[in-house]
């Protein structure tokens, strides 16, 4: 008899731990085929559809629309095609049993030597297999051996929302291993859950720190730290090859508890209100409602407050008479009314000239770890611009790129516009279309407003922001004239470069949306 074939939420990159379940697009008992999607999860940075890298039937789905899911943890169980599901149920009474806590061996034991890029239980000793149906043998050691198996079948496509793991579509099978984690296909959940925190070093060591080629850790490990505050760019691994292991995290934890202050009377604080109805403690005030922080909104609220506490900031912002500009747009499209780029592309095209001209703008700054192991900075420069823009959207903010944007015409870039924002409204955007910008552009004029103080969207060094257009009064050649004015700001890391630097390119964007004739025509 087969046994259902457990499918982990996969790795969904850049740093990716977990994804909301939107919507299931199969129900049990349903028969599926390789690579066809079997449901919706939504990311902090886009909703994509996960395949199946198997074909059978449904026999398990882990998780209810809303829940969040974290990487590594079971999605969906498929009997495979031609076993029947009654006989995998009736195949878990004769699987042997899981071993307990007690008989669990520490996983870092079995971490070997594998380099930074080994996948999850690619260091199990080769014996591993024969001896799976021993009490002796780790939770973690047949699980890693399960998963590594699993992720063997499929159809070779690994990102997530474009194929899955492996290279065909029946998974392949070994002796022992499949035999012991019989049980815990029959209760995933259950035996995920008990053995969570000795399994986590070793299953799920498949994610990377960003800026620390050496530090391969699991989710759970990067959950903790983050929680807790601790700078994984910082620690040096005790694991095979620099790997952050739990314990890593738990010796920085630990100390700094112990250095807080004991209380002076251990008086019970007050509990919050837990649903909405109840009154909140602090003010008296009843709550309405309450919102879950997930998604979009959470990574937005992440890299907002790593920027504001990682980079120091400073802003510069001057008043533009758009007039030319305004003028110069109205005469393009009155002789092509279809094809005339929207002022937003304009002003992308005059920054991307600028940045050019003011490279120090277009770089990021990125921390590495010496010989000694000490950390030092470097400044990192760019041969191109992907130029963000912020695009609202009923999901949150996003900030899509254009790729090689200083290499597009003002009609090209236009284009390239309108096409992400739809993309991005749609929840279609890639990683890559999200995350590989180095310098954003932000028209926060759109909502009615003149200027604003952005936050730089880390890791970047710099955005710019336009304010709305709108009549003012403006001297001309010694009179007074209403001219169409509108604010530029321009937020910068001060690491990067300094003042002179920021103003000289914020004055050139100025000057050519105010002349934008004669700089156009240099480009």
């Amino acid at each position: 008899m087969s046994e259902p074939k457990v499918f982990l939420l996969p790795d969904l990159g850049e740093g990716l731990t977990e994804a909301e379940l939107v919507n299931w697009l199969v129900a049990v008992g349903d028969e599926i085929r390789v690579d066809q999607p079997i449901a919706e999860v939504e990311t902090a940075k886009s909703m994509v559809e996960v395949p199946s890298p198997y074909a059978g039937t449904v026999a398990v789905l882990h998780g209810e629309p809303g829940q969040t899911l974290d990487v590594g943890k079971p999605l969906i169980s498929v009997t495979p095609v031609g076993a029947a599901a009654s006989g995998a149920v009736a195949a878990t009474g004769n699987a042997a049993p899981a071993p307990s806590p007690d008989s669990i061996r520490p996983a870092d034991d079995a971490a070997g030597s594998g380099g930074p890029d080994a996948t999850p239980g690619a260091a199990l000793p080769a014996s591993a297999g024969a001896v799976a149906g021993s009490p002796s043998v780790s939770a973690a050691a047949v699980a890693a051996e399960v998963y590594r198996e699993e992720e063997k079948a499929g159809s070779g496509n690994v990102l997530i929302g474009y194929g899955t793991p492996g290279g065909h579509g029946v998974a392949r099978r070994t002796r022992a291993p499949r035999r012991a984690a019989v049980s815990a296909v029959a209760e995933p959940v259950a035996q995920v859950s008990a053995a969570e925190k000795a399994a986590d070093d070793l299953v799920l060591m498949r994610t990377r720190v960003p800026g620390k080629l050496g530090a391969v850790i699991s989710p759970l490990v990067r959950r903790m730290a983050r929680d807790h505050g601790v700078d994984l760019g910082e620690l040096q691994g005790s694991g095979a090859s620099g790997l952050i292991m739990r314990r890593d995290v738990e010796a920085v934890i630990k100390p700094a508890a112990g250095e807080r202050p004991a209380a002076p009377a251990e008086t019970p604080a007050a509990p919050a209100a837990s649903a909405a109805g109840d009154t909140d403690a602090r003010t008296g005030l009843g709550v309405t409602g309450r919102t879950a922080v997930r998604g979009v909104r959470k990574a937005v609220a992440a890299n907002m407050t790593r920027s504001r506490s990682e980079i120091p900031e400073a802003t510069v912002w001057v008043d533009v008479d758009a007039t030319a500009l305004v003028d110069m747009r109205a005469a393009l499209k009155k002789a092509d009314p279809h094809h005339t780029p929207g002022l937003l592309a304009f002003i992308a095209r005059f920054v991307t000239a600028g940045l050019k001209k003011f490279p120090e703008l277009n770089t990021r700054i990125v921390t590495t770890e010496d010989t000694a192991g000490g950390a030092s900075q470097e400044i990192v420069a760019f041969d191109g611009v992907n130029l963000g823009f912020a695009a609202q959207t009923d999901r949150g903010l996003m900030v899509p790129s254009v790729r090689n944007a200083d290499k597009l015409s003002a009609r090209e870039l236009d284009a390239e516009i309108r096409r992400l924002t739809a993309v991005v409204r749609d929840g279609k955007a890639t990683p890559a279309e999200l995350g590989s910008g180095t310098f954003t552009l932000n028209n926060y004029g759109v909502f009615g407003v003149d200027g604003s103080a952005a936050i730089i969207n880390h890791p970047e060094v710099g955005i710019l922001g336009v304010g709305r257009i709108i009549d003012k009064p403006w001297v001309v050649n010694g009179e007074l004239a209403v001219r169409k004015v509108t604010e530029l700001t321009l937020t910068f890391d001060h690491r990067v470069c300094d003042g002179g630097t920021a103003g000289g390119f914020l004055r050139y964007v100025a000057d050519a949306i105010e002349n934008p004739g004669s700089v156009l025509a240099d480009l």
